[in-house]
């Protein structure tokens, strides 16, 4: 098979999945496959706790749910990734050597205890989405048999990515129902959100409750002859751009309609995703309509920093000392954070004086409520 077809085949599983969660393994699976990875999960993850909130997983291996809970009940909060990836950008694929040096990495008890035993070697990772508080993270993981991650696992990863990050966010929109594609407009009628069925000129096919109003109030989005347009002359221009790409299905949209911004009159900031139907399963609905795209309309979040962010930006602390700080304040004190992250005991308190020079902190209690006053005042 060609590898434009392969890929347009797994985005198809990927967008289906934004209308039905369960079928999230089917399209991991799928994503593994073409990226080359032996096990994948879209999970958030707590930027201060650790907590992980498990969304989707799959593994290869028959042994893969047992340690998909114990990386729920135990070893998610010692993931030495965290907390240095929520440093990159959305959509950017990050290696472990980005994050912690590979010598340093296989000294974690992370490594030994929950990667080694199933012979994960290697993996890449994206934020989908960062928040104040915590963020999500789509991982792919290789097998040793697989090898270290190469320049071919990069690429389709990069090139899949942006599709993740889309069904995520329209998953969440829809409050992760099952929506059967046939009948999107009368499931998704008293969605929050605003939710509108174009054709590829952005003629209004239907609008549910939520889109009347946006239109209504004409603040951000208008209705002209029946065709659906933004008031921010740019933002319009995108989301003709992607109604009309949506024709040629998933591929041909590529990473546009992903989180389009659209300012409104006002000066509050809206964002749109654009979900083709015109590719999967979704192609029902696009018949049904005469569609060829559903588009998700809702307010912006905040744009803030992580307490991890804001706190390294402040005190201008390394990744290694922000990964010794939190450890402090998760995990304890120097003998208990040391065989975690796989490093002496004196390498921990090197690591801790500075921190306490930087921060102008003395004891593990300051630093606690350091940390705890900027989720406060996140």
């Amino acid at each position: 098979m060609r590898e434009a077809d392969e890929l347009s085949l797994v985005i198809g599983d990927i967008y289906d999945a934004s209308l039905d969660p369960g079928l999230w393994p089917t399209a991991i699976e799928s994503i593994c496959g073409y990226v080359g990875a032996a096990s994948a999960s879209l999970h958030s993850q707590d930027s201060i706790s650790r907590n992980t909130d498990a969304l989707f997983w799959w593994g290869r291996e028959s042994s893969a749910p047992h340690y998909f809970d114990l990386y729920l009940q135990k070893y998610g909060k010692i993931n030495p990734i965290f907390p240095g990836v929520v440093f990159f950008d959305v959509e950017l694929p990050v290696a472990v050597p980005d994050v912690i040096s590979c010598e340093e990495f296989v000294q974690t008890r992370f490594f030994r205890e929950w990667l080694a035993p199933q012979s994960l070697m290697d993996g890449l990772f994206s934020n989908l989405e960062k928040g104040a508080t915590s963020c999500a993270l789509f991982t792919a993981m290789r097998h040793a048999n697989e090898g270290q991650v190469d320049d071919r696992m990069r690429r389709r990863f990069e090139l899949i990515t942006p599709h993740v990050r889309r069904a995520m966010l329209i998953g969440k929109v829809i409050d992760l129902h099952r929506v059967e594609a046939a009948a999107l407009a009368d499931t998704l009628d008293e969605l929050a959100s605003g939710m509108f069925i174009v054709d590829s000129n952005g003629r209004i096919i239907h609008a549910n409750a939520s889109a009347h109003r946006l239109i209504a109030e004409a603040d951000v989005l208008r209705a002209t002859q029946g065709r659906i347009a933004a008031l921010d002359l740019e933002g319009n221009r995108n989301l003709l751009d992607v109604f009309t790409a949506a024709q040629a299905g998933d591929a041909a949209v590529g990473k546009r309609g992903i989180a389009i911004p659209l300012k409104a009159r006002s000066g509050e900031r809206y964002v749109a995703h654009v979900l083709p139907l015109t590719s999967g399963a979704r192609r029902k609905a696009g018949v049904s309509y005469s569609a060829t795209a559903a588009m998700f309309v809702r307010k912006a979040a905040l744009d803030l920093p992580s307490p991890p962010e804001a706190v390294a930006r402040e005190f201008n602390l390394t990744p290694a000392e922000v990964r010794v700080m939190f450890a402090i304040v998760e995990i304890g004190g120097v003998p208990e954070v040391a065989p975690v992250l796989g490093i002496s005991e004196q390498t921990v308190k090197t690591h801790l004086h500075r921190i306490y020079e930087k921060t102008a902190t003395k004891r593990q209690a300051d630093l606690v409520k350091l940390i705890a006053s900027y989720s406060g005042r996140l």
